[in-house]
């Protein structure tokens, strides 16, 4: 049976630096931390690190009607308004979105935390359900995102939703490629999305991989340098149209890329440490797939969210699987770890990446650890050529995801 090839479409995002893509671009190429103190957290007794990079305020009344709205917590208004602006930027008349042949899947690490919360401390402090409103229980389902987008949007299509926490959104990029590859659908809105909550911090917080810099936040997070002390959480949703070659010529479609392919590989020697190994096979298994060697990479955008063991097992796998000589950053210093939203947000800024030929530096990356000197770290906005890039995503509890994205000439 022959494969289609996978291309993408239409880029959407809600991010740190604001709605709409361009806010997010901009952000980034102006080399700008979306990193503050988030006041309100010094009341939770215990909790250290007081950093997160949110989603800026903004008038949802003016986005999306009050019937739509009524379901979704904060993470699926987020998916939805990202969603709505890929699906235009691709171009998707409503009848393509509305025909069956156009699925969703869109993931998180849970639903809405502000809903949960919200719930629960009904539920807990006064046990009674008497104040919980009917519709909260569709902020926080697992599947809050896809299925708010689906309704939104009207798509007919297939729905998946991935939690897999940091890799949600990797996942559904992958999963997107594989039913688009085999024709199970003509296209596809793949991606994912997360909220910033003092719980959710709290989490990396407890397993002291959060960073506690909160005297200065705009210097951290800081990937693969030799003074990084941990994750901050960030917000926001990345979602991207992958299509069919084929369809995408019928429409006369503009294609930022290809995916060409997918490495997915689970790692069972602990459930919160990283393994190099396991990393390396993900690359490995993408470039086979592919069909292209080390030889033919020409960047690596790293998960690298600034942990000690991470950032360390990412840079020595990136070594082992490509070579040391490649070029390699993450973004994760511009608008912290985006979570679920993470792969979503990233491929766009990668995607820009190959359009404009330049390499996006690490933000914050001062004095590199000598241990992931075994690489090429960008440090400065960089020119270069590049056509074939990976891009990385990995989560706690061993799932690790790797990409082959190539630049489309013109002449596809």
């Amino acid at each position: 049976m022959s494969m289609n090839r996978v291309v993408i479409t239409g880029r959407g995002a809600v991010s740190p630096y604001g709605l709409g893509v361009q806010q997010l671009l901009d952000g980034v190429w102006q080399g700008r931390s979306a990193v503050k103190v988030m006041e309100a957290w010094r009341q939770i007794s215990g909790l250290k690190s007081l950093l997160a990079a949110p989603v800026p305020p903004f008038d949802a009344k003016n986005k999306l009607p009050r019937a739509r709205r009524r379901s979704m917590g904060p993470v699926a208004l987020y998916a939805t308004l990202a969603a709505q602006e890929a699906a235009a930027d691709a171009g998707l008349s409503e009848a393509f979105l509305t025909g069956g042949e156009v699925g969703a899947v869109i993931g998180s690490t849970t639903g809405s935390p502000e809903a949960l919360a919200a719930l629960y401390g009904h539920y807990l402090l006064d046990n009674s359900i008497e104040a919980i409103k009917a519709g909260e229980f569709f902020k926080i389902m697992g599947h809050s995102c896809s299925a708010n987008v689906c309704m939104t949007l009207g798509i007919t299509g297939e729905q998946w939703a991935p939690t897999s926490a940091c890799t949600s959104a990797a996942q559904a990029l992958g999963l997107g490629y594989l039913l688009v590859q085999s024709g199970r659908q003509q296209a596809m809105l793949c991606g994912g999305a997360d909220e910033t909550h003092a719980s959710v911090t709290g989490v990396f917080d407890v397993v002291r991989a959060a960073s506690c810099r909160n005297e200065t936040p705009g210097a951290t997070p800081s990937p693969f340098d030799l003074k990084r002390d941990g994750v901050v959480c960030g917000a926001g949703s990345g979602i991207l149209v992958l299509e069919s070659l084929d369809s995408a010529r019928q429409r006369g479609a503009r294609i930022y890329g290809e995916i060409c392919g997918f490495g997915h590989v689970n790692d069972s020697e602990h459930i919160a440490h990283p393994h190099s190994t396991s990393m390396a096979r993900a690359m490995v298994r993408a470039m086979a797939e592919a069909g292209v060697s080390s030889a033919d990479i020409d960047y690596v955008n790293a998960h690298a969210t600034g942990t000690e063991q991470g950032d360390r097992a990412e840079a020595q796998a990136i070594a082992q699987a490509v070579r040391g000589s490649v070029a390699v950053s993450s973004l994760k210093g511009h608008f912290g770890h985006t979570l679920g939203a993470a792969g979503g947000l990233e491929t766009i800024v990668l995607l820009e990446m190959l359009l404009r030929q330049e390499l996006v530096p690490t933000l914050h990356l001062e004095d590199i650890d000598p241990d992931c000197h075994c690489v090429d770290l960008v440090q400065h906005l960089r020119p270069q050529a590049i056509k074939t890039v990976i891009k990385n995503n990995f989560a706690l509890g061993g799932v690790n995801a790797a990409f082959i994205i190539r630049r489309v000439e013109d002449d596809v």
